[in-house]
């Protein structure tokens, strides 16, 4: 995959500056998504070296987008937060602000909103509203996932055709919402969309792609909280050492191409954040074993203290562009993405001739560092 990706690096550069949302070769977009449900200061956030904020999440009630009385962590999103993030507009006045809505929580409603014209359009409309109301950029909708039941959503065949009519409807409904106001520009509509073949499947990715500005590919947690087996959770080439259908960055993306999305309209998803299995079957440096827990979430900070472990040993597994840390006394295997591994994602995304890269989520980082490897990355060499 590797050699075919070089031969044709020339022409796809080329193609980049012709599709999709970016306007020459070196003008990337970098899209930070931000919990709503974590304790932070929104005024610390780095937003010299980013191009968009979605916030997450915003939810659906009643069939349309509300901030509403349920809480992620205890925490429930508000519109204090928007205002918040709107001001640091006065940072960096060419910062878009989003917000997403749904996410694993909170798609349960995404199929009956996408059901009939009737449902789409009350959705339609409320999604201008509320960019009118919060004085957005745009929305992303994060539905997770279409003909499938997620975290136990509503879903049914039809959501298929139906996820593209409803993308349709939202354009209709905040395109007319900057025509009425006289807006120089359109309102932006994007998408988090699936890395697996299963998700490509159940979706119209190259029609529904016409009615958005981006995608933001969430090419993360191929080996995740649910999986016993260990493995990277966000490699970028498919490892020499995984099952030939297994899960990768490269072939996310190709996934997308295939189906026609245009290569500048694509941003790969970086994971600040690592996974964590203990009771590791002690063969292999713990790489692709089975253990006694299933892959939990860590914090990059909780890397970072693993990595100053004398117990843990650093491996880079060169096939998969990714490292990760062994603890054989403890049996304990850490996945996660270092500044060297982002470094060789942003080389892919300049290579392909991506729109760019977004990653969740921007509190998980230590000292800017993972964002730094980001934007130094995606300069033009």
């Amino acid at each position: 995959m590797k050699k075919s990706v070089l031969v044709l690096m020339a022409s796809l550069v080329l193609m980049a500056s012709s599709c999709g949302s970016r306007t020459s070769p070196d003008n990337y977009m970098v899209v930070a998504y931000v919990a709503g449900f974590r304790s932070f200061d929104f005024s610390k956030i780095d937003v010299s070296r980013l191009t968009h904020i979605n916030y997450a999440f915003a939810n659906m009630i009643d069939g349309e987008v509300r901030f509403g009385s349920e809480a992620i962590d205890e925490t429930e999103m508000n519109a204090g937060d928007i205002r918040a993030l709107t001001a640091l507009r006065n940072v960096n006045p060419e910062l878009k602000i989003l917000v997403s809505v749904g996410g694993w929580g909170w798609s349960g409603n995404f199929s009956d909103a996408a059901l009939t014209d009737s449902s789409r359009n009350r959705f339609g409309a409320s999604a201008a509203r509320f960019i009118r109301d919060y004085s957005l950029d745009g929305i992303d909708i994060d539905w997770e996932y279409p003909n499938h039941p997620g975290a136990g959503n509503t879903y049914r065949p039809e959501d298929v055709r139906n996820f593209t009519l409803l993308l349709e409807c939202v354009r209709k409904h905040i395109d007319s919402l900057a025509l009425s106001e006289g807006k120089k520009g359109r309102y932006l509509l994007t998408i988090a969309t699936g890395a697996s073949e299963h998700y490509a499947a159940n979706t119209e990715l190259g029609p529904l792609s016409q009615y958005l500005d981006f995608i933001n590919i969430m090419t993360y947690d191929f080996h995740h909280g649910a999986s016993t087996q260990t493995g990277h959770h966000a490699n970028l080439w498919l490892s020499s050492w995984d099952a030939p259908d297994g899960d990768a960055t490269d072939r996310a993306v190709e996934l997308h191409l295939k189906a026609g999305v245009p290569p500048g309209k694509l941003n790969i998803g970086i994971p600040f954040y690592g996974r964590v299995w203990r009771g590791v079957e002690p063969v292999n440096n713990g790489l692709f074993r089975e253990a006694a827990t299933t892959g939990a979430g860590m914090p990059f900070a909780e890397v970072l203290k693993a990595l100053d472990d004398p117990a843990f040993t650093r491996y880079y597994d060169s096939s998969a562009a990714s490292p990760f840390l062994w603890n054989a006394e403890d049996s304990v295997f850490i996945s996660y993405e270092d500044e060297g591994s982002i470094a060789a994602r942003m080389e892919y995304v300049r290579t392909k001739g991506l729109g760019g890269v977004m990653f969740w989520e921007y509190t998980e980082d230590v000292d800017g560092r993972l964002l730094n490897a980001i934007t130094e990355g995606l300069k033009v060499k």
